[in-house]
């Protein structure tokens, strides 16, 4: 009975840590830009070649927003306009991340619901946390005020920046 025991156990941690992203993790804490009220929280955490980035934002308007990191860890400017654009260390065309080339900052859109709230998981490259040309600790994630058309150069024609945060190692 004891060996049974610990043999499910065994393979209950193993299951654990194969489906649990494990490595290098940062955190951005957003915040709202001057007259907007989007805030939330985006996690990053390295897994092998991968970084899965999970966000958790509410007080968006319903419907799409183009999310984005960004060159500069800076979120002073009242209009988020302090962060930069896109971060792209490898100079590539902006683009959507799921296909073809694109910034190292590109991520799939937010899409909000009817309350303004909006979940994202995904796995992403060719971003890193903590190493290389890629690594986004001390960038800044935005959250723009409409969709990304994955098209205009170098921005995806998204709009004003909603939100703002500070990607920090953790």
């Amino acid at each position: 009975m004891k060996t049974t025991a610990l043999m499910v156990l065994a393979v209950l941690a193993v299951a654990c840590t194969t489906m649990t992203p494990s490595g290098p993790a940062a955190i951005a804490r957003l915040e709202p830009t001057k007259g907007n009220t989007a805030g939330g929280t985006v996690t990053f955490t390295q897994k092998g070649d991968k970084v899965v980035v999970s966000a958790n934002v509410a007080g968006l308007s319903p419907g799409q927003h183009g999310f984005h990191v960004h060159e500069k860890g800076d979120c002073s400017a009242d209009d988020g306009m302090s962060a930069g654009g896109h971060f792209n260390p490898f100079g590539k065309p902006h683009g959507n991340p799921t296909s073809g080339e694109h910034h190292a900052g590109d991520m799939p859109m937010l899409n909000a619901d009817g309350t303004g709230a909006a979940t994202l998981t995904a796995e992403l490259d060719p971003m890193t946390i903590g190493g290389g040309a890629a690594d986004i600790v001390g960038k800044a994630v935005i959250i723009h005020k409409g969709a990304d058309d994955y098209k205009t150069q170098p921005t995806g024609n998204s709009g004003a920046r909603v939100a703002c945060g500070v990607i920090r190692k953790t």
